[in-house]
């Protein structure tokens, strides 16, 4: 080895060590459906949209071929006459729903992008991929050469007159298992079996302290305040710890040091954005968890509490906060943070917003009344500490 050659330790890497959210070709929760011809494939999803929809976001991907034939012979291809002047985009408010037709590529990125706010996409296989699959059996259109997109079937719906698998679909299936079966006429059951399948594939639930601020008012870190016998961010942990796995303390990497034993310390990765950024460094963390976010002054906040705020918690939206007792808005430092939430926040970043209530304000998120909203109260100050004492029979003037 050269003298000046790098040691292993040393080595140049080209990219950044990132958690990587699973997301598959068009969103974290993706089904494509294949094996019967397109118009059988749009009705059955125009049949499951009503049982679907009022519960989950649901996005569907298809292609238009006709369009594009009639582009290649030279007309419109379906393009407004904005778009045929030369826009590059066009944003249409048709009042009840938005519209933008884009030229841009759909790569991959873009895909994701588009539909970063279904909690749900549907996917006509025929024309794309996507991580898991619905198979539909109908003569009028086999699946034995598109085998190699069968990678995860999750279920499969038998046409009317079909009634058992091919022998090349057995012999795909055979280290399997047993795949789950039904009519493709049942709807109900089709939806049923799509919303199971949702739920299973709920993102974790991980619990997230936030003990990073200054606590500039408070002349002293709140974290380490006592109310309960022990520091409030250990006793905020210890409530954390009974509704969600693998709880972290936010804080600032000065803070790592100093934090009690058996705390599991998150130092902040985006600095000097208040609470933002520790519920950022979080989602970096583990991206493809939801993360329950509890400030450390709230020290009148129960288990109970919690235990609401997780049993009534929407994964399908992109967090689950408590309306502040104060007035209508959310409080974001009691709030359960989906993983698509990151997005969210990193947008609300990029404009200039380190706000995460504005974010929730402006987003789709399930809204709770908190079953006592005395337990929100944010103690800021010393006298609110003394106040907060003195309500819990605690001696003051410490």
């Amino acid at each position: 080895m050269p003298a000046n050659a790098p040691t292993p330790s040393q080595t140049r890497t080209k990219h950044a060590a990132l958690a990587r959210p699973a997301v598959g070709e068009f969103s974290r929760h993706e089904l494509a459906i294949l094996g019967a011809p397109c118009g059988k494939i749009k009705e059955l999803v125009t049949r499951l949209l009503p049982l679907l929809a009022p519960a989950l976001s649901v996005g569907y991907v298809d292609a238009d071929h006709a369009a594009g034939d009639e582009a290649a012979e030279g007309g419109a291809g379906g393009a407004s006459p904005i778009m045929q002047a030369g826009a590059s985009a066009e944003l249409t408010d048709k009042i009840t729903f938005r519209r933008v037709d884009q030229r841009r590529e759909l790569d991959s990125f873009a895909q994701k992008e588009l539909l970063a706010h279904q909690s749900l996409v549907l996917v006509n296989g025929n024309h794309f991929r996507a991580r898991q699959q619905i198979i539909i059996l109908d003569p009028a259109k086999p699946l034995e050469k598109k085998l190699d997109r069968l990678t995860d079937v999750q279920l499969i719906l038998l046409s009317e007159g079909v009634r058992e698998l091919p022998a090349y679909l057995l012999a795909h299936f055979a280290e399997k298992g047993q795949i789950p079966t039904l009519l493709l006429d049942d709807t109900e059951a089709v939806a049923a079996f799509i919303r199971e399948w949702w739920q299973l594939h709920r993102p974790p639930l991980r619990g997230l302290v936030l003990a990073g601020g200054r606590s500039q008012r408070m002349l002293t870190d709140k974290g380490r305040l006592a109310y309960h016998g022990q520091e409030q961010r250990a006793y905020a942990a210890q409530l954390l710890a009974a509704v969600c796995s693998n709880v972290h303390v936010s804080c600032r990497p000065d803070q790592v040091a100093e934090l009690p034993a058996g705390l599991q310390a998150l130092p902040d990765r985006f600095l000097e954005l208040g609470p933002l950024g520790g519920i950022l460094s979080a989602l970096q963390t583990d991206p493809n968890a939801a993360w329950l976010v509890v400030a450390c002054d709230l020290p009148l906040l129960t288990e109970a509490t919690l235990r609401h705020l997780a049993g009534h918690r929407n994964a399908a939206k992109v967090a689950t906060a408590f309306q502040s007792p104060e007035n209508e808005f959310p409080e974001p430092l009691i709030t359960i943070w989906e993983p698509r939430s990151y997005g969210v926040l990193l947008r609300f970043l990029s404009l200039g917003y380190s706000c995460p209530r504005k974010a929730l304000i402006n987003s789709d998120i399930e809204l709770l009344a908190a079953p006592d909203p005395r337990e929100l109260r944010n103690v800021n100050t010393p006298d609110e500490a003394e106040q907060v004492r003195r309500e819990l029979g605690q001696p003051t003037g410490k």
